[in-house]
Formats: structure tokens, C-alpha cells, sequence
């Protein structure tokens, strides 16, 4: 990575202003100079977090403390007073997967009723009905959901409840809504889509290192600086990049006799790519649909999406796979790839609207 790729990456990261130059080109000069440690054996990691665990024990409280305190930090910070409310209704939340998917432990899963209010990127989700003039709690702030790099879609596998939604983020943390009924649902998961869409930052340059752990890269949370038409166009770059890397990854697939951490890596970044390529293919349609439309009014162009003939011509009608969760064998249902697949294929518009 070069010096101006270090700094580009690092552009609105200050709370939305950009850090001094002259710091970045030091800090740049500095890690070349000093190169940081990409690998470290796992076994020596656990062991030096329990060295420092029984010695900072104390200490080590008291500023988890102080981190709890503060509820959501990357939501801590207010807006400005210009981010527009894209949507605002009752939802019940339930959170199902907690960061990197990790299946939320049983205690922690109970549906809860929210005021929601989509601002810019932020699903703010209130105990009480929202006001303009009402300052955010700590509660509030701890609640509230970063929509940017995310996808909503109709829980077709989920028949407990009526009306309900998936809302995967960028960390890989899944939520179930239920709306009040089917139209809104409706319009819960094209407003989050279409806001994601307009506003998610294109992702950083992934990193280089002898690190061989498969991770996720990391996607940045504040707003892109590109114009619409400019959006659209990195969207669908990242859609055919996205695409041609999954096809290059399942032409070589695991040999029957790899299993374990190997086959484990190869199963989280198929996952991963096959998400990643939905996502970018969903933001894509509905933001080249937007400016096909013309309507910068979020309401109206729900309503020509999905009632006037423009539902037709914005390409709505092809087949594409619905994201769901990792299949969990301690779950009912149907099992089996087969299933799987075959449960998956449906249109943006199929499954918003059945």
C-alpha cells in the first residue's frame, strides 16, 4: 500500500473530517520503518491474555466498566442536525446472531418492541415513540444498529411470527423484525436497502500480510463521498469482482480428505462471497432502478417500484438468492443443500411481497 492509498483510506475517519496529513505520512513512515506483527501463534495469544488478565485484573475492569458506560462506540457519536429520517414506525427486534455470526446465546434472543427511526445510516431503535426535540439516551445509543454495507429481507424460513424481516449488518450480526403488517414490511427492507445503498462506503484495499486466517474486511462506516451514478458503477464493480472471486473459489474446491481448520476457512469465506455478491447485486438493482425512476422521495419510489410498470423494467423479475443464516444442525427444518438452494431462489420482489 502506498502513502496516498494509506491516507485516502483514512479520509473522514476524524468524526467526519480528515486527520493532518503531515500526522498520516509520519504514521505511514513509521510502520514501514517498524513493520507490525501479523502472525501470532494462538496458543502464545491465549496465554499472554491470561498473564495480563491476572495481572491487571482490577484495572482491567474498571475500563471495561468505563466501555459498557458509553453503550454503542461507534454509534456514540451524534449526527449532524442535516442527516435526514428516512423511515420511522413500531418494530419488534430480536437479535439471532451476534458479531462474526456467532449464534446469540438463548438469554439474550426475547423480542422487544421498538420505536425505530431510520437516520442516514443509523437504525435508532427507542422505548418510547420518537420526537425531534428528545435528546438519545445511553439506552438508545446501546440499541441503535449501523445499516451501512447491510441487506434486509423477508424471513421466508422464519413462521413462528407474521410480517418479519432479516437484517444482516456488516459485522455479521443478524436481527429479526416484525413489522405491523406485510406492507410494511415491505417497506422496512427496500427503505434500509436503498439508504445502505446510497450511502455505504466503497471498502478498503484488503490487507497484505503472512496472516493465513480467513477474516472478513473491514467496511467502513461513514457516508461515500460518490455521486449516485458513481455509487451504482462501484457497486456493480463490486458485484462482478465479488462474482468472478467465488466462481474462482468453488473451481477448487477442497479435497474430500481436508477437514477440520482448512475446510472450516473454505466454508466461512464461500459464505462470505456468496453474501457479499448478493448484497452488492441487491444495492446495485435498487439504486440503478432509483435513478432510472428519477424520484429522490424514498416513499415514491417505493410506491413506482413495486406498483407501476416500472417494477417490470427495473429488473426486479430475476432470480437471485435470498440470504439466510448458516444452516445450525441443533435447529428444526429442512436440512440438506438441496433444500437450502431451492428455498433461496427468489426474485428481490418475490421476497419482499409474498
Amino acid at each position: 500500500m502506498t502513502c496516498p492509498q494509506f491516507i485516502s483510506n483514512l479520509e473522514g475517519l476524524n468524526n467526519g473530517a480528515d486527520f493532518p496529513k503531515d500526522l498520516l505520512k509520519a504514521l505511514y513512515s513509521a510502520i514501514k520503518t517498524e513493520k507490525l506483527q501479523w502472525t501470532i501463534d494462538e496458543d502464545e495469544l491465549r496465554k499472554s491474555f491470561s498473564e495480563l488478565a491476572d495481572s491487571h485484573s482490577d484495572s482491567a475492569s474498571r475500563t471495561m466498566k468505563r466501555i459498557n458506560s458509553c453503550g454503542n462506540p461507534v454509534l456514540s457519536a451524534s449526527q449532524p442536525a442535516s442527516t435526514l429520517t428516512y423511515k420511522q414506525g413500531f418494530l419488534v427486534r430480536k437479535v439471532h446472531a451476534d458479531p462474526d455470526g456467532k449464534r446469540t446465546p438463548r438469554g439474550k434472543r426475547g423480542w422487544k418492541s421498538f420505536y425505530a427511526v431510520l437516520k442516514g445510516l443509523i437504525l435508532y431503535l427507542q422505548k418510547g415513540e420518537y420526537r425531534p426535540d428528545k435528546q438519545l439516551s445511553d439506552e438508545d445509543l446501546k440499541n441503535a444498529v449501523s445499516i451501512h454495507h447491510s441487506l434486509a429481507m423477508k424471513a421466508a424460513d422464519y413462521s413462528k411470527r407474521p410480517h418479519v424481516f432479516y437484517l444482516r449488518t456488516a459485522d455479521w450480526r443478524v436481527f429479526l423484525f416484525q413489522a405491523q403488517d406485510a406492507d410494511q414490511m415491505q417497506s422496512w427492507i427496500t427503505r434500509i436497502n436503498t439508504v445502505a445503498a446510497i450511502f455505504s462506503s466503497s471498502p478498503f484495499p484488503a490487507a497484505i500480510g503472512s496472516q493465513k486466517k480467513f477474516s472478513r474486511p473491514l467496511l467502513p462506516a461513514s457516508s461515500t463521498k460518490l455521486s449516485q451514478e458513481e455509487q451504482v458503477q462501484s457497486h456493480e464493480a463490486r458485484f462482478r469482482a465479488t462474482s468472478a472471486e467465488l466462481a474462482e473459489l468453488c473451481s477448487y474446491p477442497p479435497e474430500r480428505k481436508v477437514k477440520g481448520r482448512e475446510l472450516e476457512e473454505y466454508r466461512q469465506r464461500n459464505e462470505y462471497l456468496e453474501f457479499e455478491k448478493l448484497t452488492w447485486y441487491v444495492h446495485a438493482m435498487l439504486l440503478r432502478a432509483k435513478l432510472r425512476c428519477g424520484e429522490e422521495d424514498l416513499a415514491r419510489f417505493e410506491s413506482r417500484l413495486f406498483e407501476g410498470p416500472e417494477a417490470e423494467d427495473n429488473g426486479l423479475q430475476r432470480a437471485q438468492s435470498s440470504p439466510t443464516l448458516p444452516h445450525d444442525p441443533s435447529q428444526g427444518g429442512a436440512t440438506g443443500q438441496g433444500k437450502r438452494s431451492e428455498g433461496q431462489r427468489h426474485s428481490y420482489r418475490q421476497a419482499v411481497k409474498q
